[in-house]
């Protein structure tokens, strides 16, 4: 399998990375019309975090962590670092030694289609992981990739200096060029939520604050009485 390590990317500007990692996944997804997830499949090793940074990219033969390797070296301040195989692969590709190394280079964490291992020791140190699989199961070094090419996960393509939001509700991935509006757009919905939030808490209900008892009549929806839906005392 011949590679090419793309050095040098574009990448999103920090400042509109810094803002993005203010909101969870979900408010970036809805922010940018329920788009960018990479899919349920991706879990937290940790729990009660958020992240957010530049995609770094790794394309690997599955059970061959080779180009991981490789990628290390182009990995910087502020990136995460995104996995994935050329076809579905659960090995234990990613653990607390790459870790080590990915952390003095100040990557915020690693985001793969296949799996991770060395977990108790990630979540020590502090390194966050969302992975498909968690096995100890060893790989090898062997094949040729690629590094920094567009990679496809859960259906959407993760190029690099793309933004990458992890939280403990899964991953999603803003393309550079729409980091900012996207960014602006996740402040206007937290906004929103946060006036419904204290609608609710007043006691108000969703069917009034979203005008949806139009919504139940268009549809057909009709309330009656426990006695006129069932005949009793008749």
């Amino acid at each position: 399998m011949p590679g090419i390590i793309v050095t040098d990317p574009p990448r999103a500007e920090a400042e509109d990375v810094e803002a993005l990692a203010g909101y969870g996944v979900a408010t970036v997804h809805e922010a940018m019309g329920r788009t960018g997830l990479l899919g349920h499949h991706l879990r937290p090793n940790q729990q009660d975090a958020r992240v957010a940074g530049t995609a770094v990219t790794v394309l690997s033969w599955p059970g061959d962590n080779l180009m991981i390797h490789a990628a290390v070296e182009q990995c910087g301040e502020g990136d995460i670092l995104v996995v994935t195989t050329t076809s579905p692969s659960t090995d234990g590709m990613f653990g607390e030694l790459f870790a080590t190394a990915l952390k003095r280079r100040g990557v915020r964490g690693i985001v793969t289609n296949a799996g991770i291992r060395d977990t108790a020791e990630l979540r020590a140190m502090g390194f966050h992981a969302w992975s498909a699989a968690v096995s100890a199961q060893g790989t090898v070094k062997a094949t040729g990739g690629s590094v920094n090419v567009p990679v496809v996960i859960g259906g959407e393509t993760v190029r690099p200096g793309d933004v990458i939001v992890a939280d403990d509700d899964g991953v999603v991935v803003v393309p550079r060029e729409r980091a900012r509006e996207t960014a602006a757009g996740s402040r206007a919905r937290e906004d929103k939520e946060a006036a419904t939030r204290a609608a609710f808490d007043e006691g108000k209900l969703g069917l009034d604050r979203y005008g949806l008892r139009d919504t139940l009549r268009q549809l057909g929806v009709v309330y009656r009485t426990f006695e006129e839906h069932t005949g009793a005392g008749s």
